[in-house]
């Protein structure tokens, strides 16, 4: 067995134990993302703490969500849906839910590839009219272990100026609207903004982050998963003013499109621009997807940070984050970089 083999098989054995950490023990962290990047950290993060919210960009407008949203008028629900899945249990009732809620239909009518989960989501946000009541409903249905939020109280549209979005025209710099259409753009993302420009926040979810422990951003797609939680002013505003530390996880790669060509430590720079007064505290990156070491602490220097660097990429080769592995980096960070023993 190779060196690397032996220390993943340690990290994993010590993340199979995090589960039975007594409940006095556990951190209050709130997660901000959006899509499989969020899903990753809900899934690593629920295996270490008990008290977790997670708050979902509600910018989605592809597929199922899209066609809700433009159907209904409604909040995209594809993203908390896929963060309700992340925060089922491993035991039986926890799996079979998280199966039927992530469950497309497959037909030649208007419910092909509609999710079960959306469906639900947005049948209980009629019934009762209140988006945080639904999505705890929702929750309290699955035997989730944490809660769910939306980010704003209303769908946003997420628009990006692109260098080179036409090939022909390599120089300019196009306005490109939408986040399905974002996430997939050729040419370089100058910046993203959303649509109405200042955004409510939702209340419980500001409430969340001024109250946590830690507050985890990323991984996930860097303009339209990440970035736009930075552009909801009441949010900018508490995770700035806010007490908690913060940790950034880093992608295992760049993400074609978007990000394509992108070091770690550009994906920090872009982030300062769109948040100059945000500070972090960790920046956590896999290791074997850190190429320039000093740049990266360079990078993670000047937002504030301490760069991390621990092996959380599923050890098959496949860019995707290990959830046992990445639930130990995160809780050796918060052991290390916040407070020892009992949190509360």
């Amino acid at each position: 067995m190779t060196s690397r083999n032996l220390r993943l098989r340690r990290l994993r054995g010590a993340a199979a134990t995090l589960s039975v950490r007594k409940r006095g023990a556990q951190p209050k962290v709130v997660a901000l993302g959006g899509g499989m990047g969020l899903s990753a950290s809900l899934t690593a993060l629920r295996r270490i703490t008990g008290d977790l919210t997670a708050v979902v960009t509600v910018a989605d407008d592809g597929g199922s969500s899209g066609r809700l949203r433009e159907e209904l008028g409604v909040l995209p629900p594809g993203d908390l849906r896929k963060a309700l899945a992340a925060l089922c249990g491993d035991d039986d009732w926890g799996q079979t839910w998280a199966q039927v809620i992530q469950h497309r239909f497959q037909s030649k009518g208007d419910l092909h590839e509609h999710a079960v989960g959306n469906l639900l989501i947005v049948a209980l946000w009629e019934q009762l009219g209140d988006h945080v009541q639904a999505l705890d409903l929702v929750g309290k249905l699955l035997g989730a272990h944490g809660r769910v939020l939306p980010m704003s109280a209303v769908p946003l549209e997420l628009q990006a100026l692109v260098k080179g979005h036409d090939p022909e025209r390599p120089d300019d710099v196009d306005t490109v609207r939408g986040q399905a259409t974002v996430a997939l753009t050729p040419g370089e993302v100058q910046s993203v903004h959303v649509v109405p420009a200042d955004p409510p926040a939702v209340p419980e979810a500001v409430a969340a982050v001024r109250d946590a422990d830690w507050v985890v951003l990323g991984p996930g797609s860097w303009f339209s998963s990440v970035i736009p939680h930075l552009l909801v002013p009441e949010l900018l505003d508490a995770l700035i003013e806010t007490k908690a530390r913060k940790v950034l996880s880093l992608n295992l790669a760049p993400q074609p499109g978007e990000t394509e060509g992108f070091s770690p430590q550009r994906h920090l720079e872009v982030l300062g621009r769109h948040a100059p007064k945000l500070a972090l505290d960790v920046v956590l990156a896999d290791e074997a997807a850190v190429p320039d070491r000093e740049s990266l602490a360079d990078a993670a220097k000047r937002l504030g940070a301490a760069v991390e660097l621990a092996p959380v990429a599923s050890p098959d080769g496949v860019p995707i984050h290990d959830p046992e592995l990445l639930a130990a980096a995160y809780d050796r960070i918060f052991r290390m970089h916040g407070r020892i023993g009992p949190w509360r």
